[in-house]
């Protein structure tokens, strides 16, 4: 198991290491998001905070020690009001969470770090976040701000997953499930189900629940168990290629990333 050192957790350092670190070029801290959200009744609530925060630690252990990178404690509540009606889940407003991105990374770029990566794992945030994104960056121009999307952008995994399950298998399902049987085995559950929209409530050709033509449900809709998507098939040896997929895809863009002068300075030619 990789533990990352504690030099890169930013809570762990003192305020004069923060500031020689953000005065370094190209500081970067990157910040995981996850949610406190139903995932059916086989995986925690906490699942993707826990998939931000591991793939997170990951990736800064890989890294070499000198990169001018930090880290934030994973935020864990995020904004999930298509799982309300199942016990457990908690959500935070969109409003609350774009204004807790913007506060935070206020003062960061105030303390001088020159970039604020928001590693998120829940896709029913993306968008939001994304927005909170270009409005802290438009109220501080000299700090880049990145939101990403764990399971966007890393090669190799989509063919990993068949299909249906690649298109359809949006939460809890094959690949969730796979990771969290490799991560932390004792938190999986001896279900694995197979739910998601039955004919009459599936959208109509030409549209999906996500994708191209996408349309906003509620998983209370569509699932009675919680999953949309098949979990009968998952295993750890799914999830430990997935999770080397994963790391090895935001090492190389963090590596790209500090290695680099970008953004940058405004005014500069």
């Amino acid at each position: 198991m990789e533990t990352m050192v504690p030099a890169r957790r930013l809570e762990d350092l003192a305020w004069t290491d923060v500031r020689r670190g953000a005065a370094r070029p190209g500081s970067t801290v990157i910040w995981p998001f996850g949610a406190i959200e139903q995932h059916g009744p086989h995986l925690p609530l906490a699942t993707d905070a826990h998939f931000a925060d591991r793939v997170c630690d990951a990736v800064l252990t890989r890294l070499d020690p000198a990169l001018p990178i930090w880290r934030l404690p994973v935020q864990s509540l995020g904004f999930s009001p298509e799982h309300a009606g199942f016990a457990g889940t908690l959500s935070l407003s969109s409003d609350l969470l774009i204004a807790l991105v913007i506060q935070v990374g206020a003062q960061l770029a105030e303390a001088g770090f020159r970039r604020l990566v928001l590693l998120n794992a829940h896709g029913g945030q993306i968008g939001l976040l994304e927005v909170a994104a270009r409005q802290l960056r438009a109220g501080t121009p000299r700090m880049a701000v990145l939101p990403c999307f764990l399971w966007r952008g890393p090669e190799g995994i989509g063919e990993l997953i068949p299909e249906p399950e690649r298109s359809q298998g949006l939460h809890a399902g094959l690949a969730e499930t796979s990771l969290m049987m490799h991560l932390q085995p004792e938190r999986v559950g001896p279900a694995r189900p197979a739910d998601g929209p039955a004919p009459g409530l599936a959208p109509p050709p030409g549209w999906s629940l996500e994708g191209e033509a996408p349309c906003s449900w509620l998983t209370r809709e569509i699932s009675s168990t919680g999953v949309v998507g098949d979990a009968a098939g998952a295993s750890a040896e799914l999830g430990a290629m997935l999770f080397e997929r994963l790391v090895q895809g935001w090492q190389g863009r963090l590596e790209a990333l500090l290695r680099s002068d970008w953004p940058p300075t405004p005014g500069s030619d």
